[in-house]
């Protein structure tokens, strides 16, 4: 059973991209839960709107495309003017691919992977660690994937654009303790989100079955697991970890 949330995120302002659903969704859950003011980052804005209008006034929905210069300046403007801080970032946004032979995978897919997976870290870097190293510090949270740390055939570069993450999620951690501002990673296993079918090419009652028998606590993950995950990096539960990727993964990378 979980635990109580117990308003660890009191009086910070967060930001999720990818929050209007799935693991992004049940991350900007808990952190409401936890007493943060959040704001959903999304390209799709009336998801957002909606989760926003059902949790209440400490949630905006902000429209985004992540991997775009000029969309994440212009999110990023609308954050200050809103919020004049962010404590705390969260780059949840990702794609994914279906299953395919590395050899021949699209050059256009290749490229969507890498500018959402990859490049909109590097935007977000940009936009926001100025003003955290400015007001004192805060929190990054990358989320990547069991895929970088042991990978599926079929999704080599999901898995690569994924190691990447990790790699950056170190190497930021070590550049900006200085400032107080820690970097940590999540690596989430196959979830029963929207791209779960992505990943396992159909989504059939057979396919999940396979799934869940490679994780071995034997389920899918949740939106709430990573939102339980997100909620420790991101407090000063967490106040000694940084260039962390912690495996929510029911035991997949043993």
């Amino acid at each position: 059973m979980a635990s109580t949330p117990t308003a660890r995120l009191g009086g910070r302002c967060a930001l999720v991209t990818g929050g209007a659903s799935g693991f992004g969704a049940g991350i900007v859950r808990r952190f409401v839960a936890e007493g943060a003011t959040v704001a959903i980052v999304d390209r799709d804005v009336t998801k957002a709107a909606a989760l926003a209008q059902e949790l209440g006034e400490p949630v905006v929905a902000i429209q985004c495309d992540v991997s775009s210069e000029k969309s994440v300046s212009r999110m990023s403007a609308m954050i200050f003017e809103r919020f004049q801080r962010l404590d705390i970032l969260v780059n949840n946004a990702g794609v994914g691919q279906k299953p395919t032979p590395l050899d021949e995978q699209d050059l256009g897919e290749f490229e969507e992977l890498f500018a959402v997976n990859a490049r909109s870290v590097f935007l977000t870097a940009r936009a926001f660690v100025p003003t955290m190293k400015r007001t004192g510090g805060g929190a990054i949270l990358n989320v990547a994937s069991t895929g970088a740390v042991r990978p599926r055939p079929g999704l080599a570069w999901y898995n690569a654009s994924k190691g990447w993450m990790i790699a950056a999620t170190r190497s930021m951690a070590i550049e900006l303790a200085p400032f107080r501002i820690r970097v940590n990673a999540i690596n989430p296993v196959a979830g029963d989100t929207p791209l779960l079918a992505t990943f396992m090419g159909r989504d059939t009652p057979e396919a999940r079955e396979k799934m869940i028998a490679s994780i071995p606590l034997g389920r899918l993950s949740r939106p709430d697991d990573m939102g339980a995950a997100a909620a420790y990096l991101c407090s000063d539960d967490a106040s000694m970890v940084t260039g962390v990727a912690l495996e929510v993964d029911g035991g997949r990378c043993i």
